[in-house]
């Protein structure tokens, strides 16, 4: 059996650890029978915090012949939200693979974090069908968005 009284606390996460903020709207049609936003609609702001990077004219991290692809996609739900109000989607880069990289975001109202998440994106050759190579430009650029360290 597992004492949970036993293991440290987990730090709760600030909006300011995310270098990378986007906000969205609660829509009435995010909810669920029970009244607060479905679980799903956590996947969706996360996926807007994720484009809204890739978005930035400055950016520059489209790939001719290649597209990136969600692989894997992690949420820790810590608070329920209700309608109406909005949200603020805090994301970073977390870490770089060979042909990945690490995504964290977290969703917070009022300065109180409501979900974390972890997506692990990959870059796809279109024709290929096969992960490439992340180029060391790409990385680099985005390293602006970078985890900061605590």
């Amino acid at each position: 059996m597992n004492d949970q009284s036993t293991q440290p606390a987990r730090p709760e996460p600030q909006l300011s650890d995310y270098p990378h903020r986007i906000t969205e709207i609660i829509r009435y049609g995010d909810l669920d029978p029970q009244g607060h936003v479905n679980n799903a609609v956590f996947a969706t702001y996360f996926e807007s915090g994720r484009v809204a990077i890739f978005r930035q004219p400055d950016l520059g991290i489209g790939l001719p012949g290649a597209t990136f692809v969600l692989v894997r996609a992690e949420i820790d739900f810590r608070k329920e939200l209700r309608w109406p109000g909005n949200v603020l989607v805090g994301t970073a880069v977390a870490e770089f693979g060979r042909s990945s990289f690490v995504m964290r975001q977290a969703v917070f109202r009022d300065d109180v974090c409501a979900a974390t998440g972890r997506a692990t994106l990959v870059l796809l050759d279109i024709a290929t069908r096969r992960s490439r190579r992340l180029p060391d430009d790409m990385k680099a650029r985005l390293s602006r968005w970078i985890l900061p360290s605590p």
